[in-house]
């Protein structure tokens, strides 16, 4: 496809019940060129390791509330008693300007943002290859207390049942795969007829060269 050609951003969604693998996903999909995060404001607690304004932009409620209320963000949710949302203008810009923008929400989230942008949205959700593999992998992260990762194995059960709801589902078996899978989806949507925005254009200039 000639680098001429003008295209529309996407935004490509990631879900998963946590500890399934989509944060990991994510990071190696930001390795690549023309994606960057969408990175959400949060009111949980930074974890450990965890930036301001790299990983979320950690905010108290009463400051959440303002820009929710100024209908600053394209989604925002509440997920295990913390605020989470999206904010719209980077967002906007950034598919404007032909980038990708990463989202790793909920399905609340994603929801929403077929709500707000329903032809940008390409929707990905991953699924863990069992209930016992997920439940070793929240146990592995050692970050959660015991009571944290029974809710989170409760929360998984309503998380997966809007599996339905997403373009294109992913079953974690093994990583480096699951990858793969995921740019693959990448670059087919980014050949999308409708996303080429500069697409009429070159081919009247072609035809009216043959």
């Amino acid at each position: 496809m000639s680098k001429a050609i003008a295209r529309r951003g996407i935004m490509l969604v990631l879900s998963s019940p946590s500890g399934a693998g989509k944060t990991t996903i994510a990071s190696r999909l930001l390795e690549d060129p023309g994606i960057e995060l969408s990175i959400s404001h949060t009111t949980r607690p930074k974890r450990k390791g965890e930036k301001d304004g790299k990983d979320y932009h950690f905010v108290d409620r009463e400051t959440f509330t303002r820009l929710r209320d100024q209908d600053a963000f394209l989604e925002w949710a509440v997920v295990f008693d913390n605020y989470y949302g999206t904010t719209r203008k980077p967002v906007e810009e950034a598919l404007a300007a032909g980038r990708d923008v990463l989202f790793d929400v909920d399905w609340q989230g994603a929801r929403k943002l077929r709500e707000s942008a329903k032809d940008d949205v390409v929707a990905v959700f991953i699924l863990p290859p069992s209930a016992a593999a997920l439940e070793q992998r929240l146990r592995t992260r050692a970050e959660d207390s015991d009571d944290v990762v029974k809710r989170r194995m409760r929360g998984a059960s309503n998380e997966i049942q809007h599996w339905e709801e997403y373009d294109y589902v992913v079953v974690n078996t093994d990583i480096d795969q699951s990858v793969a899978s995921v740019r693959a989806i990448l670059a087919a949507e980014r050949l999308r007829r409708t996303r080429l925005s500069g697409l009429k254009g070159f081919v009247q200039t072609l035809l009216a060269t043959l």
